[in-house]
């Protein structure tokens, strides 16, 4: 299906509410959109997040996803944001590179010094050439969990940041989540196959949009 997109990269359609922050956009793309990354808020309301992208410099995507289904528009999709996060080596689930191509020891920054030199086709999309799609959603720490290590004096916001897990999105949101990502497939002719969990690209909760699903049949309009 596909949609209009104005010269602002704002989509001019019913499912789509605007509610676009400028404070999260970061300069016009300089290259083509490759992908979308799928996140979720760890909040529990779509006001705290759409609150939190008015704070000056503050970091989101590109939509927000509530738990009703209700889409909002929050950057420009021509616009980069700040979503994605230092990228894990592709390559390493392909199969076309092992841990031995990469300097031993080698931490997150490094890979991802190493990934972007890379072309886009050839790695995770990055922040300049992915779409951002959040849901509201927020992790939590299983009942009864007890830190692993108590001399660290942890608070609980580090440990729930650690060990919580993510919900599974409701129904109505996998449902929008799905719509969105085959108009943003078909209007922004990105490849089959190029929409990946935010824990999948970079190092993030691994239960973080896990349970999202964008492979149901959408309604042919």
């Amino acid at each position: 299906m596909l949609v209009e997109v104005d010269k602002h990269g704002m989509i001019n359609h019913a499912r789509v509410r605007h509610a676009r922050s400028p404070q999260i956009e970061r300069g016009k793309r300089s290259g083509a959109i490759t992908g979308i990354v799928v996140h979720q808020t760890d909040a529990d309301t779509l006001a705290s997040s759409l609150n939190s992208y008015k704070n000056p410099k503050a970091n989101g995507a590109h939509f927000l996803i509530d738990k009703d289904g209700t889409i909002y528009q929050t950057a420009a999709i021509y616009q980069r944001t700040n979503h994605v996060g230092p990228l894990k080596a592709r390559c390493l689930i392909t199969g076309r590179c092992t841990p031995r191509d990469f300097p031993a020891k080698a931490g997150a920054k490094v890979i991802h010094r190493i990934e972007m030199r890379k072309a886009p086709h050839d790695r995770y999309p990055g922040n300049m050439e992915a779409v951002g799609i959040e849901m509201v959603g927020r992790a939590r720490l299983p009942l009864g969990f007890k830190d692993p290590d108590v001399r660290a004096k942890r608070s609980l916001e580090k440990l729930r940041a650690e060990f919580g897990i993510f919900p599974t999105p409701s129904a109505a949101q996998n449902q929008s989540l799905a719509w969105l990502v085959s108009v943003l497939e078909n209007s922004m002719q990105i490849a089959p196959g190029e929409v990946f969990p935010h824990s999948d690209v970079s190092w993030k909760n691994p239960t973080e949009a896990q349970g999202a699903n964008w492979n149901l049949k959408v309604p042919t309009p």
